[in-house]
Order: C-alpha cells, then sequence, then structure tokens
C-alpha cells in the first residue's frame, strides 16, 4: 500500500505527510513551523507524540485485514533531543503482531539526529 499524500485527521491537518506505507513500515515526513513549537521555542511533545502515534497506526494497517481498524492502547514517547522548525522524519514498523495486539516501534529524526523513539501497543478491533 504505498501513499504519497498528507496523513488524514488531526495529523494530516497538522501537515504530516504519509512518504511510505507498506510490508508493516511506514515513513511520514512533517515540516515543523513556528505554530509547533512550545513557549520554549523547541518542537511540542503533542506534536511529536502525534507524527509517531500516526506512524505506527499506518505502519499496523499495512499489515492488518481490510476489517481490522487499529485503536492505540498504550503509547511510550522517549523525548531524547529538543526538535526544532524544520523537517522532520519518522519511520514506524510493526515489531510483534499479535491476533488481537500488535506492537510498534517508531524513530524520529531531524537533520540525521534522532529526536525522539517510541513503542506502543494497537488494539485490532474487527469491523
Amino acid at each position: 500500500m504505498a501513499d504519497d499524500g498528507a496523513a488524514g485527521g488531526f495529523a494530516g491537518r497538522l501537515g504530516a505527510e504519509v512518504q511510505e506505507a507498506d510490508d508493516g513500515s511506514a515513513r511520514i515526513r512533517f515540516e515543523a513551523r513556528e505554530e509547533h513549537l512550545n513557549p520554549a521555542g523547541t518542537l511540542h511533545g503533542g506534536v511529536l507524540a502525534t507524527l509517531v502515534d500516526t506512524a505506527m497506526g499506518t505502519a499496523v494497517r499495512t499489515a492488518t485485514g481490510d476489517g481490522d481498524v487499529p485503536a492505540t492502547s498504550q503509547l511510550t514517547v522517549t523525548y531524547l533531543r529538543p526538535g526544532k522548525p524544520g523537517a522532520v522524519e519518522v519511520t514506524a514498523r510493526v515489531r510483534t503482531k499479535g491476533e488481537h495486539l500488535t506492537v510498534c516501534e517508531a524513530d524520529v529524526e531531524q537533520d540525521g539526529t534522532a529526536v525522539a523513539h517510541a513503542v506502543a501497543t494497537f488494539a485490532l478491533l474487527h469491523r
């Protein structure tokens, strides 16, 4: 499933763009601007959390059936260093897929430097 468009929902409104999504992995690009910064002038942690959650959810959708809807049941974000205005890339991959739960990992990089790492568990809701 290749998708070169904007991410849907909230992440899409922020400006996140899905660059790749296939075979249990996804890559999202985001341009951090002034409105995405916190009062300290660094990239807001909530923006980073949204980006990793979106990337991991996208990766899970590439590894599930059409009737399965991933819902985040646990998300842990480790902020490694402050982000700044400019291009941000998030890569996500499914690590373990069970019948009802799937575990993913994501990395956030800016200028080739790690900004955050995340791990999430997704419950698979069956339509």
